[in-house]
């Protein structure tokens, strides 16, 4: 079992909550598949909380560990986004965003005292939900005559694919993502099927 056959997320959004001297740090957690993702959830907390101070955050997404974000959001320079993405980091997580959400309580904290408020914030959202690890899959498109449908079932289900796309009509198209280190067994399996067309995508 290799690193790269799995990788660690969460599954389910979080809120918890740290105080120091008078300001509140709520931190939010939400698995996220895309950029576009952390906009989205960016804008939903800001409507849930207009009076915020600052909405300082972290994201990592993908498996190739380069792209991930940190934002400070007018907090001193690496005072937030960093101490949050080292959470993630520290539990080896990707497709994860953290949003920590402050009202200042009036008590400047210091630099270090900020690094540390953010730290907790992030450390405590991620004690509330807990990461899984998922298989990486490799996606194939099939392309197949209708009549051969429930065979190509029977492999999907017996290998544990994930079916992504569906197009079912005479001709079907189907996108499907297989664990790494099932790969090998299934196409093996597929090439044995008559009258289906395998393609690797992304």
């Amino acid at each position: 079992m290799t690193e790269k056959e799995f990788f660690y997320t969460i599954e389910k959004t979080a809120v918890a909550e740290f105080k120091d001297k008078g300001s509140r740090f709520i931190a939010f957690a939400f698995p996220v598949a895309a950029k576009e993702d952390f906009k989205t959830c960016l804008a939903t907390v800001k409507v849930a909380h207009p009076k915020a101070t600052h909405y300082c955050f972290a994201y990592r997404i993908g498996l190739d560990g380069n792209n991930f974000r940190s934002g400070d959001d007018g907090e001193p320079a690496g005072t937030a986004g960093k101490p949050i993405l080292g959470q993630l980091d520290s539990k080896a997580l990707t497709n994860t965003l953290i949003i920590v959400v402050r009202y200042f309580g009036g008590t400047l904290l210091g630099i270090p005292g900020l690094i540390a408020a953010y730290k907790t914030a992030a450390s405590l959202v991620l004690q509330v939900t807990p990461a899984v690890q998922k298989q990486v899959e490799l996606q194939y498109r099939l392309q197949f005559d209708y009549t051969i449908m429930n065979d190509l079932m029977t492999i999907i289900k017996q290998y544990n694919c994930t079916i992504l796309k569906q197009d079912l009509q005479l001709f079907c198209s189907m996108e499907i993502g297989i664990a790494i280190n099932r790969a090998e067994q299934v196409l093996n399996r597929l090439a044995d099927t008559r009258n289906v067309e395998v393609q690797k995508i992304g």
